[in-house]
């Protein structure tokens, strides 16, 4: 049986998609997670619920401890994870309202720990050079665009995010030049995360919700009440989507996948081949 965690961005950390939520406090060699997980099913599926920002929303994005949401996640046991995110557009037929499921991501963040090999955990010795592609799981991506397919939700198939730090939203100017790279859509919370899914050895992949054009467009311009607004009167479909592909997510053997990625992980890192690293164990 498969295990599904769920790290929920803005508006879905919602428990009340599990049946019989638990809370579980973990803590781990990288500190505290963002929150209490929560372990429960999804029509019977095991998942494991994350809020990014934690449950009152008040973690800013530079300040998630994202080695902590992750390594909390494989502590219980997860074989695959997917994720939500809140997103301005970049591209004029990226619309709000709609899902994108991106296949990369353009790094604009600064100062935020992304790698587990630092030297600060004996269980992670050395330095991991990780393979940055596929950025993410391409199985898994699939499977979420095939879910929105069947649930008739209005979506990209692929696309890339430029990942800035925040909390501050672009400037015009900043905006402009990510439009200019072909760039879908801007973000403050695509990185690290799913570079140290890759670096654990489990399948990642993302939907985000957009919500706005950013400030590029002439006729509207960000703000946190437009986010809010559009993101409420769509979060229910992104719900309906987790719901639909965790089902379809446990009809997979993700054996050969997860081992796959561990060996992929275990072979990035530049130590004596003797040396066991506990958690890209593929057995």
């Amino acid at each position: 049986m498969v295990k599904v965690g769920i790290i929920g961005g803005t508006g879905l950390e919602d428990p009340q998609i599990l049946s019989n939520p638990k809370s579980v406090v973990v803590e781990t060699p990288y500190g505290s997670p963002s929150d209490a997980l929560l372990e429960g099913t999804i029509n019977g599926v095991d998942c494991v619920l994350l809020a990014r920002h934690g449950r009152k929303h008040d973690i800013m994005p530079g300040n998630v401890n994202y080695r902590a949401n992750l390594w909390a996640l494989y502590s219980l046991g997860v074989d695959v994870i997917i994720a939500s995110t809140a997103c301005g557009s970049l591209q004029e037929h990226v619309k709000p309202g709609q899902l994108v499921f991106p296949d990369s991501v353009f790094d604009r963040t600064n100062g935020r720990k992304s790698t587990f090999f630092d030297g600060s955990h004996a269980g992670a010795p050395g330095v991991c050079h990780i393979q940055s592609y596929p950025t993410y799981n391409e199985q898994l991506r699939q499977l979420m665009v095939t879910s929105a397919k069947s649930l008739d939700i209005d979506h990209h198939a692929n696309g890339f995010g430029v990942c800035i730090e925040g909390p501050r939203f672009s400037t015009v100017a900043e905006s402009n030049v990510f439009r200019s790279w072909g760039a879908s859509l801007v973000n403050m919370t695509m990185m690290p995360e799913c570079i140290l899914a890759k670096e654990l050895g489990i399948p990642y992949a993302t939907m985000a919700l957009v919500t706005d054009y950013d400030c590029w467009k002439e006729t509207t311009h960000v703000s946190i009440d437009l986010v809010m607004e559009t993101f409420h009167e769509n979060v229910g479909k992104a719900k309906r989507l987790f719901i639909d592909v965790v089902a379809r997510i446990s009809d997979v053997d993700w054996t050969p996948e997860v081992a796959r990625m561990k060996k992929e992980a275990r072979d990035s890192i530049m130590i004596p081949a003797d040396i066991v690293v506990p958690h890209l164990q593929s057995s």
